[in-house]
């Protein structure tokens, strides 16, 4: 697109909106690190959908806090720390409003439990919209490339779908 004096203000606009729905993603990413889900929450909607797997997230804010906070399975129960990285972040709108958000992601956890270190490597797929508070998650789904010794595997992840080529395997 090009800049002018009629697209200025606009231009303007998506730029900063950009800017504050990347930085919706690495709130995220900081504050899930620090095991701070009272943090993490108020960048989704009350409504959100989240799906780390086909069996494991959650449907509202409330189950949401429930799954980060389980004193098996959340956070600070399960991981002795973790390090999420978020790049190459690609912002589409939909309108003024909503957008759609495909980031990549390399995530690295250190357990509780005496394990190896797991990673996860994948891509988050996001729609996130406009609310009076900032931009925030509506819907957030991980789809994984691979893991290396990490703890969910096969049907417990979601697969990042491959285009076949003609003659490839």
């Amino acid at each position: 697109m090009t800049v002018t004096a009629d697209n200025l203000i606009a231009s303007v606009q998506r730029l900063v909106d950009q800017d504050n729905i990347t930085r919706v993603l690495y709130e995220y990413a900081f504050h899930l690190d620090a095991a701070d889900p009272e943090k993490m929450l108020p960048l989704f909607t009350e409504d959100l959908h989240v799906a780390y797997g086909p069996s494991h997230g959650a449907d509202g804010a409330a189950a949401y806090l429930e799954t980060l906070t389980s004193e098996k399975f959340g956070v600070s129960a399960f991981f002795a720390g973790t390090s999420h990285h978020v790049s190459n972040v690609v912002i589409d709108f939909v309108d003024a409003d909503t957008v759609t958000v495909r980031s990549v992601l390399y995530a690295f956890h250190h357990y509780m439990r005496d394990r190896p270190d797991g990673v996860v490597y994948g891509q988050y797929h996001d729609i996130l919209v406009r609310t009076p508070d900032g931009w925030k998650i509506k819907r957030r789904e991980l789809k994984h490339t691979g893991t290396e010794t990490y703890h969910a595997k096969g049907d417990a992840l979601n697969p990042i779908p491959r285009n076949s080529l003609p003659g490839s395997r």
